[in-house]
């Protein structure tokens, strides 16, 4: 293996371990609030809670697709976060464990988890006499998700496992093995997340259907881990090696993949929304007609205005997205903006008029410290660079110069 072509320090800077220590404060503290309101109010505890894990979720299983996307790809664009990426990828054993307190909610959550005898709507509970005797059920439910865990930490895991081969002199060229792995693993990250929303998202619906909602789910959550992405690099191109390593060039390819990202979320979003206007089924629009009215409609207007329509706008620009002071706002509105449709998406199964509580702040807050402990942690034990994977040579180049003389 061709050593690399110049002098460099990947080590990742000391504040990653600083960050990884005050999110997990963050956590402990908004952790100890959560479980105060878990027994002040246990229903809309698990409403936010399934919000707060859907909404990290995202983050990892999206940096897990698109690290496998890059290695099918190439490019510089994909090596400079392929660090990032990894670490948040590497945070899935911590998800499945929070999965636990959603089995222990799930007759608080899913409304076909509860006995038939305390549903009131007849037909519904017509409905459901069939699908929890052959879909539905809590055994179904808990071991779908063992096979979904699995088979995330078993990409998780080869990935990882070759792409830290590569950081020794010597290291082997698995750029065939990623490509193996990655290939397959595209279309069963697709299939097991379109189940999983099924399962987890759109199941507390049980009278509604959508063949295109899992892809609804999954094109929210490779925007929000490409958004995550950009803020982590930000934060690291303050420091070396990150400031070494990351150019105009690829500060704009990440810009546009965030573009590319927001066009297919909307483009998902409003086929699901033509689809079911044409079909004008029953069973359909009731998604759509708990959604515009009482107070809804506004949430979902908001949404389509500055989750897309502005967004858009902005990211049409050349100049902004290659200038990573300013890409990095828009990064982090988006990831707001993304906590504000999983909202959206979850809440007015459970409540006919716009309710904001407490809670829906608190536990997503609380599980995004611990999982940002985690995924820091990830960060900090690998170096911020493979330099000895072939791919390196796309970063360490003689010409650098930093975004902000773009």
């Amino acid at each position: 293996m061709t050593p690399p072509v110049k002098q460099f320090d990947p080590t990742p800077p000391p504040v990653v371990k600083t960050i990884a220590q005050r999110s997990l404060i963050v956590g402990v503290v908004f952790g100890i609030v959560a479980v105060i309101l878990a027994f002040k109010n246990p229903d809309e505890f698990y409403r936010a809670y399934l919000l707060g894990f859907m909404a990290w979720l995202g983050v990892a299983l999206g940096s897990m697709a698109i690290l496998m996307i890059r290695h099918l790809t190439g490019g510089g664009w994909g090596v400079v976060i392929r660090r990032i990426l990894g670490a948040a990828m590497r945070t899935v054993p911590l998800l499945a464990a929070l999965f636990i307190p959603i089995i222990l909610g799930i007759k608080r959550l899913y409304i076909w988890a509860q006995p038939l005898a305390n549903i009131q709507d007849k037909h519904l509970r017509e409905h459901l006499a069939d699908i929890t005797q052959t879909y539905l059920t809590r055994s179904g439910f808990i071991w779908r998700a063992v096979f979904y865990f699995a088979i995330w930490n078993l990409l998780s895991f080869l990935l990882s496992h070759w792409s830290k081969q590569t950081d020794r002199a010597g290291a082997p060229d698995n750029t065939d093995r990623f490509k193996a792995v990655s290939g397959p693993g595209l279309i069963l990250y697709g299939f097991t997340i379109s189940f999983a929303a099924i399962d987890w998202v759109m199941s507390l619906d049980p009278s509604w259907i959508s063949t295109i909602f899992g892809l609804v789910i999954l094109i929210g959550e490779v925007l929000s881990a490409m958004c995550f992405a950009v803020i982590v690099e930000r934060i690291l191109f303050k420091y070396k090696p990150m400031s070494e390593m990351l150019t105009p060039d690829f500060v704009h390819d990440h810009g546009k993949w965030m573009l590319a990202f927001t066009m297919v979320w909307a483009y998902f979003n409003f086929s699901q929304w033509l689809i079911i206007w044409a079909g004008n089924l029953p069973s359909e629009i009731t998604y759509y007609i708990r959604r515009i009215n009482g107070g809804w409609g506004y949430v979902g207007l908001f949404v389509v205005i500055f989750h897309f329509a502005v967004p858009f706008a902005i990211l049409l620009s050349r100049p902004f997205k290659r200038n990573i002071y300013k890409l990095v706002w828009l990064a982090a509105w988006m990831m707001l903006m993304r906590w504000v449709d999983l909202f959206w998406i979850i809440e007015p199964n459970f409540s006919k008029t716009l309710n904001v509580t407490v809670a829906d702040i608190v536990v997503p807050i609380a599980i995004g410290g611990f999982w940002l402990a985690y995924f820091f942690r990830n960060l900090g034990t690998l170096p911020l660079l493979p330099v000895y994977d072939p791919s390196a040579i796309e970063v360490l180049q003689p010409q650098h110069h930093h975004p902000e003389n773009a």
